[in-house]
């Protein structure tokens, strides 16, 4: 738990933690103003609300940021997951939490509507203010456009604002039957309507055959001219459904999402999928607001967007799987073959075409942070250079053991990518097989966990801050470059290019070695190079420390419940979590304890206390 130096109101918060139950919800964190700065959703309310003001250290600088103005926390139980999901949308709708990750406001994007009114008309719109049924976004003017020309030649509807008591112009050329005159009945026009809604929603085929029984009809009553023009109709329906199917039209009502992030932004394409058709495709950009990962931005993009499109789809498809997202509310799938990664490529090809144009238009608007990425990308390019890399080391990776005399041995590795940190890329290693202070077979062991499943998993470098890095560094000199040579070359038979970064007797940063053997590479202490490389091994060392005193304390965690046979760090945790102190669990009856560790330990609890009276 944290102490008063981060929150001076950390008394009443444990407190008011000790109050919280451990049903599903929604939790508020407000300030000492009052406002809402974060809303969120969790399985288990207690749990989740707690972990924000435990292990201090690992959470990150936006996240501290966070906690320290935290004030005070309202929850809403609810009876399920799903409904806890929809809770929060309509919280973050509704406060725009500082801290939390948003959809950028859609307002610029084209609806088509229509309206509610007794003879309903077709509008191009980009707000939703008018009463009626909205059918989009839209990703352009161009496309919406050529969906209504194609609806305006199929069928007639009213297009003035006002209905007159006789025909206007529209009538006489042929794009309107003329209701407000009587010469259009009211059922006509909302079956005309109807058909309309139809299209918008990609229900072809229902039209289709609906359109080629009046043909047949009205050829079987010798009425060649009307036939004709249904025939007509029809073949300009068929066309545009052929160049909108892009998969089997098996594919009845499916939502497709794309997403690829940076360290700032996240970005997310959505498809609508009907019959095999792509009814629209949009593409959102999310400011990411406490490092979330991408399966957290989906968690809050899919329902957010699934309901703003006013979706009617019961199965997403997604590169990715979110625990968050519950089966009751959305059936989930990842492809590995099929019509549906086709799709999925198709999103991510659109999804990483509008990262591109997003960053193209802040460096327009931004020429700093454009500045700064050049900067960035001049210096890979000098590592290239200095060290003949066969590739623009776009991912570099270091590694750092910590133990002391042996005990509690860890390890971390830290991804740069494009020269800045890559943390949702961090990883920590608990040494497994290695025992007593051993660097060498420390740092064996973990760079051939760390390699053989990306070399299993099939990974490369095709898409940036992903997959093998194009640069390895070890925080070390010849012996823990070697080290990993054999690890990475005769072991795994990977090509990753290794350097070192040896220190001096200060345990300063003195110099960059490269080759086998291996060579100094002339690098001033002055030199940008230099600091870039300074930098990430400053950083693996405090992410390697970081989590050794994290260790270190669990292990030497100690209560009088850890005495207790069968009991061990968790299981005393979560009782101390739930109950405030010891002595309130030796208060508690055997079916209250179990709730929180089942019948057996709460029976074992039950038993120690007994002898201890």
């Amino acid at each position: 738990m944290i102490d008063a130096s981060i929150n001076k109101n950390i008394d009443r918060i444990a407190m008011r933690l000790k109050t919280i139950p451990e049903n599903p919800g929604v939790y508020q964190h407000l300030d000492e103003q009052g406002n809402v700065i974060y809303v969120g959703k969790a399985r288990n309310l207690q749990r989740r609300v707690s972990s924000y003001f435990s292990h201090y250290d690992d959470k990150s600088a936006k996240i501290k940021m966070l906690v320290r103005h935290i004030y005070d926390i309202r929850v809403t139980v609810v009876a399920t997951e799903v409904d806890a999901l929809l809770l929060e949308n309509n919280l973050i709708k509704r406060y725009q939490p500082r801290y939390n990750s948003m959809l950028k406001d859609d307002k610029s994007y084209p609806y088509l509507c229509i309206t509610d009114e007794e003879y309903p008309r077709l509008l191009f719109t980009r707000n939703r203010q008018l009463k009626g049924q909205y059918f989009g976004p839209y990703p352009n003017q161009r496309i919406m456009r050529e969906l209504q020309d194609i609806i305006d030649n199929l069928f007639s509807y009213r297009k003035c604002n006002k209905m007159q008591n006789r025909p206007c112009i529209k009538h006489q050329i042929g794009l309107c039957k003329a209701p407000c005159a009587g010469l259009q009945s009211h059922e006509d026009y909302i079956a005309d309507i109807n058909n309309i809604r139809n299209i918008l929603k990609g229900n072809f085929s229902d039209i289709v055959e609906e359109m080629k029984r009046q043909m047949l009809s009205l050829a079987d009553q010798l009425r060649f001219e009307e036939a004709e023009v249904m025939k007509r109709r029809i073949r300009r329906l068929e066309e545009y459904q052929s160049r909108s199917t892009v998969v089997n039209t098996n594919v009845k009502d499916v939502d497709v999402f794309g997403i690829v992030s940076d360290e700032k932004y996240a970005y997310v394409n959505m498809m609508r999928i009907k019959n095999g058709s792509i009814i629209y495709s949009f593409s959102h950009e999310v400011k990411k607001q406490l490092d979330e990962t991408d399966e957290e931005i989906l968690s809050t993009a899919i329902p957010a967007l699934h309901e703003r499109t006013e979706s009617t789809a019961r199965e997403v498809v997604l590169p990715i799987h979110v625990a968050d997202l519950p089966e009751d509310y959305m059936k989930q799938t990842v492809p590995t073959r099929g019509d549906r990664l086709q799709l999925l490529e198709l999103s991510m090809r659109n999804v990483k075409a509008y990262q591109l144009q997003c960053r193209h238009q802040r460096a327009l608007v931004n020429p700093d942070e454009a500045e700064l990425q050049r900067k960035h990308q001049h210096l890979l390019e000098r590592i290239q250079k200095a060290l003949a890399l066969p590739m623009l080391p776009v991912n570099i990776e270091c590694f750092d053991n910590s133990n002391i005399q042996g005990a509690y041995p860890v390890a971390a590795m830290v991804r740069f990518t494009n020269g800045k940190p890559n943390r949702k890329e961090y990883r920590k290693f608990n040494i497994k097989t290695v025992e007593g202070p051993d660097d060498y077979a420390s740092m064996a062991e973990v760079i051939f966990r760390r390699y053989k499943r990306l070399s299993d998993e099939g990974q490369n470098n095709d898409n940036p801050g992903t997959g093998l890095p194009q640069l390895l560094v070890v925080d070390g000199g010849a012996g823990q470059m070697e080290v990993a040579r054999q690890v990475i070359q005769d072991q795994l038979h990977l090509e990753i290019p290794i350097a070192g970064l040896a220190k001096d007797d200060r345990h300063h940063t003195s110099e960059l070695l490269y080759g086998f053997p291996p060579k100094v590479v002339g690098l001033k202490p002055t030199d940008p190079l230099f600091h870039l490389l300074e930098q990430i091994q400053n950083e693996v060392h405090r992410f390697a420390i970081t989590f050794h005193k994290d260790k270190r304390s669990k292990g030497t965690f100690r209560t009088q419940l850890t005495d207790i046979p069968g009991i061990g760090d968790k299981t005393a945790r979560d009782l101390l979590l739930k109950f405030g102190s010891v002595k309130e669990v030796r208060l508690q009856t055997e079916a209250d304890l179990s709730k929180v560790v089942g019948p057996a330990k709460a029976k074992a609890i039950i038993a120690y206390f007994s002898t201890q009276q």
